[in-house]
């Protein structure tokens, strides 16, 4: 990792639940420019027992009253994001979000103002675009065989037919369904790629038996040059879909969701072990192209290497060097006028 300084970056988690213990704390710990110092547990003291060296506040007060952690990543339930970024801005923190920002775009409008005003910098936890087969997919837009897009699917599916445990998800509250958990990781590949929409039109559905929230929502983007992409995700598809298929005037490429990184975290596989990021046999993506003659040609696009490290790195250099964050305010500014419309 180039970064150009000695500087350490002391760090806090607000919570550490599958999020902080998946998505954060390894990579705040493989990453020598940061410092995990402490984390917040209000009930199971576990954290220690993977990191013994960190401190466990009992309190978000406590975390937020440590002067020296210079980032806060809020990673607390959907609907307590507008509320502590607000409280991490106002005592002086720099902050990662986890998705959704917030509930609002208003919301969000806001806390852009209090960072500009405290000086503190505000980044967005969207490591969808650093997973293997978004990777790939970037690889096989990026060498143009597609030719001229005419159109995308992202699909995100699973299948959950009960009514889950977690509240903030699961009832009618501030920035609750799958609309907002699943929404801002398909929106924020979508808006890499092509940026914010000409048009769209979005549905979304109830299917769960005493379902109080969406569990099903697709939505059109219209793009420049009759691009048309299409986002979809629900909660009761049996038999998942490709996770992106994407048609050209010369070809088609259809990729499997395949990243493993969640899955290997979850089973105890550090980032520096070997096989770590890289997907399973079976799961590289199939490229279909036709020359002017009309012959068909069929290519296996093998897999690339997952890693959310970059997205960290990036953290670090916007606090240490000054260099632009790639998922920037008007990309969730988009994202959230469209899942709140």
């Amino acid at each position: 990792m180039d970064t150009n300084s000695n500087k350490i970056i002391t760090a806090g988690l607000m919570a550490y639940g599958m999020s902080g213990k998946v998505f954060h704390a390894p990579f705040l710990n493989a990453h020598s420019g940061f410092n995990l110092k402490a984390i917040t547990e209000r009930n199971q003291k576990k954290a220690q027992e993977d990191y013994p060296n960190v401190i466990s506040y009992n309190s978000i007060d406590e975390l937020l009253n440590d002067s020296e952690i210079d980032l806060i990543v809020i990673n607390t339930p959907n609907n307590l994001h507008y509320e502590h970024v607000k409280l991490a801005l106002q005592n002086g923190k720099n902050i990662l979000v986890e998705k959704p920002f917030t509930a609002t775009s208003a919301q969000a409008k806001e806390l852009f103002e209090l960072a500009d005003q405290v000086g503190k910098q505000i980044f967005f936890y969207q490591n969808r675009r650093w997973d293997s087969d978004f990777a790939s997919v970037k690889k096989v837009l990026a060498s143009n065989k597609l030719g001229k897009l005419i159109e995308m699917h992202l699909r995100y599916d699973r299948y959950r037919n009960v009514i889950g445990p977690k509240a903030f998800k699961e009832n009618p509250v501030e920035a609750s369904g799958l609309l907002y958990d699943l929404g801002p990781h398909l929106l924020d590949q979508v808006i890499s790629l092509f940026g914010k929409p000409l048009s769209y039109h979005k549905v979304t559905g109830k299917n769960r038996v005493g379902t109080l929230v969406d569990d099903y929502f697709t939505i059109q983007l219209n793009y420049p040059d009759s691009v048309n992409v299409f986002v979809t995700s629900s909660m009761l598809v049996v038999n998942p879909q490709a996770a992106f298929v994407l048609h050209g005037i010369d070809g088609s490429f259809v990729k499997q969701r395949a990243d493993i990184q969640e899955e290997q975290l979850l089973a105890g596989i550090k980032l520096t072990d070997n096989g770590y990021g890289i997907e399973l046999n079976g799961k590289e993506g199939h490229l279909t192209t036709i020359d002017a003659e009309g012959n068909k040609s069929e290519e296996i696009i093998p897999s690339e290497i997952g890693s959310y490290l970059p997205l960290f790195e990036a953290v670090y250099q916007a606090l240490v060097n000054d260099k632009p964050y790639p998922v920037t305010r008007e990309d969730v500014l988009t994202q959230l006028e469209i899942i709140e419309s």
